[in-house]
């Protein structure tokens, strides 16, 4: 589902007016925070999808990982989380199960969370995630409403991990190629999450199934500005604009493009990068706005992160590409 058809599908749900609602659906941010009390508010999220891989273990530590992307792209820090499972009983073998839960185990264990239970129902396809709760102090949550003109883009992770999943699933990938892509999608977002909140951010957003333009155009709407990116520094996996080229396209990129072609300001980007900023990622990295005075702090503090574009006054498109 496209960021249009969710839109949607949300437009006839009657919103329920809660003081206690920090953050809700309206913006399309990346999970719910609930005040509880004073100095404390829940981070809620939940997402599970299909294997990308074929080896159990890396796929329970990447779609852990994607989940637990959104309570850090919020701020928050994980408490909790619950096994979400669909699996065909009977036709794979109890012990693909077991790794595929040993690996989201290990993986929440890393980020300081715990498993705590789950729900399970036969599925003709294999499906796992979480559900994740977190917490954050209200005063410091990372949110897509809180872009401000002057504030520098940040990403924290190359795009391209459709492309190589899509490649993978065609034979495209030798051995080196898998486990540097399983390497990526495994790795947190912790410590991007925890620098932006050091240095006093308050927008973020998890780039994930929405594709870069998808979720920077949350962030645009949401906001009130316009995001302008610098395409050529927007750093890509390895092998992933070759990859596009040969006819490695994700269906969903299609869907994105669909849904920021008219809301983008084009400039000269060529066919596969547009290709590559709406390319659905798997347990991307964070899109970070930062005030320019803290962003060589930020970059020196998250390796890997690249400043990729800035925030300006809304224009005449949301997201324009230079």
């Amino acid at each position: 589902m496209g960021p249009g058809d969710l839109s949607r599908v949300l437009a006839p749900l009657r919103s329920v007016e809660d003081p206690r609602i920090l953050v809700g659906r309206e913006t399309f941010d990346d999970a719910g925070v609930f005040l509880v009390a004073d100095g404390l508010a829940l981070v809620q999220t939940v997402d599970f999808f299909a294997p990308i891989v074929d080896d159990p273990y890396s796929f329970g530590q990447v779609a852990a990982a994607n989940a637990l992307s959104d309570v850090y792209a919020m701020g928050g820090e994980p408490l909790t989380a619950l096994n979400i499972v669909g699996f065909p009983i009977g036709r794979l073998p109890d012990a693909v199960l077991t790794e595929i839960l040993r690996g989201g185990q290990d993986k929440v264990h890393e980020a300081g969370a715990r498993v705590i239970g789950g729900h399970s129902v036969v599925d003709e396809e294999v499906k796992y995630g979480l559900a994740v709760t977190g917490r954050v102090d209200p005063a410091r949550i990372l949110s897509n409403a809180n872009a401000r003109p002057g504030d520098r883009l940040l990403l924290t992770k190359p795009l391209g991990t459709g492309v190589l999943s899509t490649a993978l699933k065609s034979g495209w990938l030798d051995a080196a190629q898998e486990a540097a892509l399983v390497a990526h999608m495994s790795t947190l977002n912790r410590a991007a999450a925890e620098a932006a909140v050091a240095l006093g951010a308050r927008c973020a957003t998890d780039v994930t199934g929405f594709g870069l333009l998808g979720h920077a155009s949350h962030v645009a709407r949401a906001s009130g500005v316009s995001l302008r990116l610098d395409v050529a520094r927007v750093p890509v996996l390895p092998d992933a604009r070759d990859l596009w080229v040969r006819g490695a396209r994700p269906g969903g990129a299609e869907r994105n493009l669909a849904f920021v072609l008219p809301i983008t300001e084009w400039g000269a980007a060529a066919e596969a990068d547009r290709g590559l900023l709406v390319d659905p990622q798997t347990s991307g990295g964070l899109l970070v706005a930062l005030p320019a005075a803290v962003t060589a702090d930020y970059l020196a503090r998250v390796p890997g992160s690249v400043e990729v574009g800035r925030v300006e006054s809304r224009g005449t498109h949301p997201l324009l590409l230079d």
